[in-house]
């Protein structure tokens, strides 16, 4: 049996399950697709008009963005918590996603998107990256820097 599963979350979308308990520490998957330049991305994803803008990008860390929608695998199906259960570890240009605590069987996947943008955010900002995680600590944005 495989370990992951996509299927309807209760946070936004299709979302990504394991299937059975995992541990903290445990490298779930590799967040793939095509490489490309920060340029490309902003040309790509222009949020400023969208009004509802999805986010498969990710920063390789070696100056290159990964587009999960473009040829990318399962892992871009993990939604955004501000109480995230996994983590993004960069090495050497590609990107991991990694349990961060003992997880049962069907848990949902998640990561901290923590957006930033060139400049400051703006309220608008926020609001058009409207976190729905429903987290005791949720900060209302996937935003990373509301300041």
């Amino acid at each position: 049996m495989a370990l992951l599963d996509v299927r309807a979350s209760r946070v936004h979308g299709s979302g990504l399950f394991v299937t059975r308990p995992t541990a903290a520490g445990t490298r779930v998957g590799e967040y793939t697709g095509e490489r490309i330049t920060e340029a490309e991305a902003r040309r790509r994803y222009d949020h400023t008009r969208d009004p509802s803008p999805q986010t498969y990008l990710f920063a390789a860390g070696d100056g290159a963005v990964i587009d999960g929608l473009a040829g990318g695998n399962e892992t871009r199906f993990i939604n955004h918590s501000c109480e995230p259960n996994c983590r993004a570890v960069r090495q050497a240009g590609r990107v991991f996603v990694e349990v961060l605590r003992d997880l049962p069987a069907g848990a949902e996947l998640f990561l901290d998107y923590a957006l930033r943008g060139s400049a400051p955010a703006t309220a608008d900002d926020r609001a058009r990256f409207a976190c729905r995680c429903g987290a005791p600590t949720c900060r209302g944005t996937m935003i990373g820097d509301t300041g």
